[in-house]
């Protein structure tokens, strides 16, 4: 079993900066793709980032230049740099771990909310 943790959420004034952590554990025998989803009061859950095992990245439009993904593959550990955060970016953010033969395991999610 594959267990998910977000953390690093809180609440910044806009322009300001937070650091997201995911730390996935458990029987894992190969991750094929760690991403960042975020989900917004009302709105549908969406891609923020997302990062596959060769490396590539894929941002949401609305992020890039202002987020960074990035994964310690020894820990099995993904991060969210969230720099220049604006109110739209508030939601919920969560962390799927797609692991290769297994599935796609989400944490519980970390609240984020950007005041104005």
């Amino acid at each position: 079993q594959v267990q998910v943790v977000e953390s690093g959420g809180g609440l910044v004034q806009a322009g300001g900066s937070l650091r997201l952590s995911c730390a996935a554990s458990g029987i894992i025998f190969r991750i094929s793709a760690m991403g960042w989803y975020r989900q917004a009061p009302g709105k549908q859950r969406e891609l923020v980032a997302r990062i596959i095992s060769g490396g590539d990245t894929n941002y949401a439009d609305s992020v890039k230049g202002r987020f960074t993904i990035s994964r310690d593959g020894a820990k099995n550990t993904l991060y969210l740099q969230m720099n220049s955060l604006k109110p739209e970016d508030t939601g919920v953010y969560y962390c799927s771990v797609v692991v290769t033969g297994a599935g796609n395991y989400w944490g519980q999610g970390t609240q984020v909310t950007v005041s104005s």
